[in-house]
């Protein structure tokens, strides 16, 4: 590609009214500090600068104050997760009373099917897309056998049509409708971790409401990624993990959407845990547990302060941004990644992930084609010349141009290196 090639990527950059915020985020590098190009958002994101003084002022308080800190600290420590609220509020597209950032995805995923799946000799079956990330899988399952029931039976997987790799969105809607009163609880990503298929939430959760069944959503590849509308979609809970998209650090903490029609619905079953337990009540230290209306009622145990710190630096970069720019924004990259993929690498790399903008989020997801191993090669090849994805089996690479720290002329770089790596592979050396 010569520099002609690239000029186009160039003014994109300099047009960017975003561009300023790259600077608020530690880029990695490399040996000899040579700058990577950081593709992986998806899986963890970027590190904000401000985190480090987030974690001091902490650290700094613990020091200072020791147990008072929970009650003197500069964020006291005893209503910190209050300080996510407000912003993860207008990422889920849901009431402040509706969303609670604690524990991890898959711990609120178990907490939040304690209490919204409920099974019956007549109404036991999960429906969740063929294909769903592992944890998610793993925890239906065990769901399922704790109730008494048989995962062979009561697991409905839902897979794409022969010689397909993506879900129809009138299929998901024909399945749910096909198990009809059989199904308590459908369980679907917002995100296709795999494909980056995007998915319209209010479909699936009115056809699992006409059938009498509960709907739950996978946020973790969605939020901050694309434009949510919770409540509006009527979903009944959610859960997310906050270090991808939202740049919250590895293993950090993670949310929970439950929807306001049961934020007092106290005779649903729940594990519940002292910091679920009514405010101006809970520190009486009672053993009759009064849970809090709405999702922080699921609440077990106060939240972890330092791995929370973060979340607050990068919730702010979110509010400054707006969720709406930065869509906007991803729905360029990735188009112009495509377009870029298309021209110069016609018949040897296809686009697994949905050419739609509506249906796509920051993700494209590349077949390499020649077989796995060569795809395999093609991904090593990437990360050793400086271009950071990752590699999802049988035979995908993922790639994330993610709006808050890349550009359009890393989108243009990458191809460059993928051109160089597929002809590479292609020769064996």
């Amino acid at each position: 590609m010569s520099d002609a090639d690239r000029s186009p990527a160039d003014e994109r950059d300099y047009a960017d009214v975003l561009r300023g915020f790259r600077g608020e985020f530690h880029l990695p590098v490399g040996e000899g500090d040579r700058p990577l190009i950081y593709f992986a958002g998806h899986s963890l994101g970027l590190q904000p600068k401000a985190a480090t003084r987030y974690i001091q002022e902490e650290l700094n308080d613990w020091g200072r104050h020791g147990v008072l800190g929970h009650h003197t600290a500069l964020r006291p420590w005893v209503r910190y997760h209050e300080e996510l609220t407000a912003h993860t509020a207008e990422l889920a597209g849901a009431g402040a009373h509706e969303v609670v950032s604690m524990n991890s995805l898959t711990v609120n995923l178990h907490l939040l099917m304690v209490s919204f799946y409920r099974p019956t000799a007549g109404r036991f079956r999960v429906l969740i897309e063929r294909g769903a990330f592992p944890s998610d899988r793993h925890a239906v399952e065990s769901q399922i056998r704790f109730h008494g029931f048989d995962p062979a039976t009561a697991l409905v997987e839902l897979a794409p049509r022969d010689g397909e790799e993506l879900l129809r969105p009138d299929d998901v809607v024909h399945a749910i409708e096909r198990a009809g009163s059989s199904l308590a609880l459908v369980l679907f990503p917002g995100v296709q971790y795999l494909t980056g298929q995007v998915f319209d939430l209010e479909p699936i959760a009115s056809a699992a409401h006409r059938v009498g069944a509960t709907a739950g959503f996978d946020l973790a590849h969605a939020i901050g990624n694309v434009e949510l509308g919770l409540h509006a979609a009527g979903a009944d809970f959610a859960v997310w993990c906050s270090y991808k998209y939202l740049n919250s650090g590895p293993g950090a903490l993670a949310g929970a959407f439950v929807h306001e029609r049961h934020a007092e619905a106290f005779e649903r079953p729940r594990f519940a845990g002292w910091w679920g337990h009514d405010k101006a009540t809970r520190f009486l230290m009672g053993p009759e547990f009064r849970p809090i209306p709405g999702a922080e009622g699921w609440q077990v145990s106060n939240p972890p302060i330092l791995s929370t710190a973060p979340l607050i630096a990068s919730l702010d970069i979110f509010r400054r941004a707006g969720m709406d720019r930065l869509r906007r924004k991803s729905v360029e990259l990735t188009g112009y990644f495509a377009e870029l993929v298309d021209s110069r690498l016609a018949g040897r790399v296809s686009i697994v992930t949905p050419r739609a903008a509506a249906e796509r989020g920051n993700q494209l997801s590349l077949r390499i084609l020649g077989g796995a191993s060569n795809g395999r090669r093609v991904f090593e090849l990437l990360e050793a010349q400086g271009a950071i994805t990752d590699w999802r089996e049988p035979d995908l690479i993922r790639a994330a141009p993610t709006p808050l720290y890349n550009s359009f002329g890393e989108v243009f770089s990458f191809v460059e290196l993928l051109e160089q790596a597929v002809t590479q592979g292609a020769q064996g050396g």
